[in-house]
């Protein structure tokens, strides 16, 4: 294990938010987008996560669209910040309302696919080869309102469309196992990974694995990470941390399950991942405005801290516990290292 190997963080500046949820409305002031990007170096960040919608409208002209990234791009090189990666932003357009690739329409589904590829045009401009795809609205409030066998071919045929739009970038499944859809096409990463590898280019098709997401699922963090790791497919990774199985709280990683971060950081670390370690988290709605971006730094510190205590595990010490079954002790030593002992 490396010791001297460093990692890059990253966020989106919708981790910088307002308040608002689903039962009430903002309790703190909208921060400027520039002023946000402002913060990532102070914070200690290396690079912002976006939208398509966080660079540029999506009603712009094509000109206007890459004159607009020109302007962002510009802010991030001032700021010695880069981009990890474009996500379409497909869930909260009208036209999306019963999915985007999976729609019953085929104009909507077309729709769907043309704002991707303007996605993947706004990567190649602001300096990224990454799309991810959040299949928010890629499934179904009833069973029977699409045809599942159908759409499992429609997902396959809109990442295909990208990867053959542009044969440089890479496309990154987030996958969620719930909300907002009652039943979620692609659930998991593992579901996605067995779509890579149906894929046109299955070499440019990965993951990224969000901590919450597993957790929604039932799974833990690390073994998704581990599985994914183990293909060569774990390209990013939001970390972050959730209190049972109810909507996507994104609560400072390792804030509700230390020893649940600790086995993330782990496995990361042993498996000498090289991706960007994006913190996505929100603040509390109680937290004041002079606040707002403490669960940011908070989140980095833990798993800077955790990362200490990864690395001073003694790894032979572990594997004798093991070849001794011997789990009692090894649970013991975990436990000792956690309290710094």
């Amino acid at each position: 294990m490396n010791s001297a190997r460093s990692y890059r963080f990253t966020f989106g500046p919708w981790n910088i938010s307002t308040g608002a949820d689903p039962f009430g409305p903002p309790v703190r002031p909208e921060v400027e987008f520039a002023a946000k990007i402002r913060e990532y170096k102070k914070l200690g960040f290396d690079g912002v996560q976006f939208h398509d919608d966080d660079v540029v409208p999506v009603e712009l002209s094509p000109q206007a669209t890459l004159d607009g990234v020109r302007t962002v791009k510009k802010m991030l090189d001032d700021e010695g910040l880069f981009c990890e990666f474009i996500a379409p932003r497909l869930w909260e357009h009208p036209n999306t309302i019963d999915g985007g690739f999976t729609s019953n329409n085929p104009a909507e589904r077309r729709a769907a696919i043309d704002r991707a590829k303007r996605s993947v045009d706004i990567a190649n401009a602001i300096g990224t080869r990454d799309i991810v795809l959040w299949l928010a609205r890629e499934g179904t409030y009833i069973r029977e309102a699409k045809d599942p066998l159908r759409s499992a071919q429609y997902l396959l045929d809109a990442v295909n469309a990208l990867l053959e739009y542009d044969r440089s970038i890479r496309i990154l499944g987030e996958m969620k196992p719930n909300e907002p859809m009652d039943q979620a096409y692609l659930p998991t990463p593992g579901h996605f990974l067995a779509l890579c590898y149906r894929t046109v280019d299955p070499d440019r098709c990965g993951v990224l694995i969000e901590s919450a997401h597993s957790i929604l699922a039932g799974l833990d963090p690390s073994d998704d990470m581990a599985y994914t790791l183990w293909h060569k497919k774990l390209w990013s990774v939001h970390l972050n941390d959730q209190n049972g199985l109810k909507y996507d709280q994104d609560k400072v990683f390792g804030s509700v399950d230390l020893r649940r971060a600790f086995n993330t950081v782990w496995v990361l670390e042993r498996a000498g991942y090289d991706g960007c370690v994006g913190l996505d988290v929100k603040a509390m709605r109680t937290t004041k405005p002079e606040e707002q971006t403490r669960h940011l730094a908070n989140s980095k510190e833990i798993f800077l801290r955790l990362l200490d205590v990864v690395r001073s595990v003694d790894t032979a010490r572990v594997e004798s516990y093991r070849a001794e079954r011997n789990y009692e002790a090894l649970e013991l030593y975990i436990m000792q290292k956690l309290m710094g002992r």
